[in-house]
């Protein structure tokens, strides 16, 4: 049998890709991307004879050389390699299927050996992942970085099918691509930590030996056309699991429930590390030499306290971070955001220097935070709010999404936009998206207040009053959720609820008036906005 060549030691170039076979490395337009086991030894396969026909027996013996498959393992992996090179479900760009004989490559390459000038730039732009140290070897355990750090580990088959075991890689390499949209985690590359597959690991010894903070583990079980998928986030330096979950899905589309696991883990996950980090942060002393982040998470964690002192407290704890590192992007938005909270219940009265700060430091957030979703987001509410810049924050949510399509906050906030400009509809389904990524938010007050403030502006008020009743149990002091009350109670005739509703407004708020109101709400839709007045008026709240 004439095997497809399968150990070239040159970098093969064609389109915007680079294939690197010895070390295992494709990259496109010079940027490292994340490819199958399976699917990147398919790949080798067909460059190594471009323009000939290899059958698919040839394939499977070489990239499962001791398994049997069957030819759908093989269709699983040509598929998974189309939708990495962009090459469409029938492919033609860069491989063509041969009906009833097997696949051709048939792409232009171009070759370049062990010392060309390509395979030099891929080595600069992504170096070979460290080697973790054998069990009982001399090699010293890597130290712990400054910032949070997670290895994802090769998830257990449990199947008992080793045809599954492409399932269970994808998985794992998704879930890896997810999580390292997140520019504050450090994400261990997939080479290294699929050294451990197939070991049995002590999750300290791993931490050791990658130098990581946080693993991630799970296991895949598959049932028919049924599969189980479970996770489980591991602080390495207590072994304590900090979450863990399990997913159900059908195998129709492996594609599809690969990108709803991978996005479902990477929200559910980052608002527990993020916990985690804040819990570390604070175990510090004061007298410490406190870092720009360490005075970041701080300031984070006084913000999800939402009362007056711990909104003020983050301000001064984020400008403490601009003092060490003036261009920390996560601390110029966290200014503006805690701002806009202020504004939203009314605490204290803002000056024009203040609200100037805060739309400053937000403009320095977007330009500094380009790879930062959350900051971006963060950012985009701040203009939007106090500056009334709908499109600078349109185009900021726009740029935070690609950044990070699971970025749950900037759909909160998407949903919340769509609500006051009259689009209920529409809010409704993007608020719904930003739950299902983020279920266990400390922010989840935000995204009920916004589904409430989506039924007021759809004129259903019962329902709006339950939303908002949701928003208010998990943060009773929340005024915006207290004016939905106010307003659908009105309109409903409820007037003796309204008034009550609208003494407890005034309580957190009392130099709220009709004008300050319109001016406080100069972003809503005027047909939103003259509902939220009428309602506010019947109710009996002051005109000036």
């Amino acid at each position: 049998m004439n095997e497809p060549a399968a150990g070239s030691k040159e970098v093969v170039s064609f389109g915007p890709f680079s294939l690197d076979p010895s070390r295992r490395l494709l990259l496109k337009d010079g940027a490292p991307i994340v490819v199958g086991a399976r699917t990147l030894d398919t790949l080798i396969a067909l460059v190594a004879r471009p323009n000939e026909a290899i059958s698919k027996r040839e394939l499977m013996a070489v990239i499962w050389p001791d398994v049997t498959v069957e030819e759908g393992s093989l269709r699983v992996q040509i598929a998974a390699l189309r939708k990495t090179l962009g090459d469409g479900k029938g492919g033609a760009r860069y491989i063509t299927t041969l009906a009833g004989r097997g696949y051709c490559f048939v792409a232009p390459i171009s070759r370049v050996g062990d010392r060309g000038s390509e395979r030099a730039a891929a080595a600069a732009s992504f170096p070979a992942p460290p080697e973790p140290a054998k069990a009982g070897s001399t090699q010293p355990a890597l130290a712990a970085l400054d910032k949070p750090s997670i290895a994802v580990l090769p998830f257990a088959n449990l199947s008992g099918d080793p045809e599954q075991e492409y399932f269970a890689d994808g998985m794992v390499e998704e879930i890896t691509t997810a999580i390292a949209r997140l520019p504050w985690l450090f994400v261990i590359a997939r080479n290294s930590a699929f050294t451990y597959k197939g070991k049995a690991v002590d999750v300290k010894q791993v931490a050791q030996e990658l130098g990581v903070r946080y693993v991630l583990e799970g296991s895949v079980r598959k049932a028919g056309n049924r599969v189980r998928i479970t996770g489980q986030l591991i602080d390495t330096a207590t072994s304590a699991h900090i979450w863990a979950d399990r997913f159900d899905g059908s195998l129709d589309d492996i594609f599809e429930l690969q990108d709803q696991v991978a996005s479902s883990v990477a929200g559910a996950i980052e608002p527990k590390l993020r916990q985690s980090e804040i819990e570390r942060a604070s175990r510090k002393p004061t007298t410490a030499n406190l870092t720009a982040y360490d005075l970041y998470l701080r300031a984070l964690a006084q913000s999800y306290h939402y009362t007056e002192e711990s909104l003020a407290e983050a301000v001064v704890l984020a400008r403490q971070a601009l003092a060490i590192d003036p261009s920390y992007a996560p601390a110029a938005a966290l200014v503006g955001w805690c701002r806009a909270l202020q504004r939203v219940q009314g605490w204290g009265t803002l000056s024009a220097d203040d609200i100037g700060e805060a739309c400053r430091l937000a403009r320095q957030a977007l330009e500094a935070g380009r790879d930062d979703a959350g900051s971006m987001w963060q950012a985009a509410w701040t203009l939007f709010f106090l500056a009334g810049e709908a499109a600078m924050a349109a185009a900021a949510l726009d740029s935070a999404l690609t950044l990070n399509p699971n970025e749950a906050h900037a759909w909160l906030f998407r949903g919340y936009i769509h609500a006051v400009r009259n689009q209920p509809e529409a809010a409704i389904e993007v608020l719904e998206r930003a739950h299902r990524l983020s279920p266990f938010d400390p922010y989840t007050f935000l995204w009920a207040v916004s589904i409430a403030i989506a039924h007021l502006a759809a004129r259903q008020f019962e329902q709006a009053i339950e939303w908002a009743d949701r928003a208010l149990h998990d943060q009773p002091r929340h005024v915006p959720a207290m004016r939905v009350k106010v307003i659908a109670f009105a309109h409903l005739g409820r007037l003796d609820e309204a008034r009550a509703e609208l003494a407890r407004v005034l309580a957190i708020d009392p130099k709220l008036t009709i004008p300050g109101f319109r001016e406080y709400a100069h972003f809503a839709a005027p047909e939103v906005l003259e509902l939220y007045v009428t309602g506010l008026r019947l109710a009996g709240l002051p005109e000036e």
